[in-house]
């Protein structure tokens, strides 16, 4: 996950939250040549609707073009997190302890870098997973990406 420089999350927080909205995370992905994708992942209590999503891109367009944070060509997306969630801060690896969840490392961890299984929460700077009766205690630090894993 190519999570987007602190200055850039600063003024979409300060855009995102005064709405009503929780700001899940935000991803920047940059191609060489060709722009980046500027991904910002919103939610609320009573869920995300488009019409949400329409109001809070206006609202960033406007305080990004101001500020101009970023120096390359980029598009501006915002979503709901949607049902395999991005895990992006410390907190969401307690928040949802009990769901499934995908990780993959940068770097492996006992010669492997993906995780799929039981999230425990966090032990310090560790998150914790159960996969197929294993305990895993994967360094934070190293999480390149964690998400949700949608059980249906």
């Amino acid at each position: 996950m190519a999570t987007a420089p602190e200055a850039v999350r600063v003024i979409i927080a300060d855009v995102v939250e005064p709405m009503g909205f929780e700001l899940v995370g935000v991803e920047f992905h940059s191609r060489m040549g060709h722009g980046g994708t500027l991904r910002v992942y919103i939610d609320h209590a009573e869920g995300i609707v488009l019409d949400d999503c329409a109001a809070v891109s206006h609202q960033l367009s406007a305080a990004l073009d101001v500020e101009d944070p970023i120096s390359e060509a980029y598009s501006l997306e915002v979503s709901s997190p949607g049902l395999d969630r991005p895990l992006f801060k410390a907190q969401d690896y307690q928040r949802f302890a009990g769901h499934q969840v995908s990780i993959r490392l940068r770097e492996k961890v006992a010669e492997r870098r993906r995780y799929k299984g039981l999230l425990q929460g966090l032990d310090g700077d560790k998150v914790l997973v159960d996969m197929d009766g294993e305990r895993w205690e994967l360094p934070l630090e190293l999480i390149e990406q964690a998400r949700l894993v949608p059980e249906f």
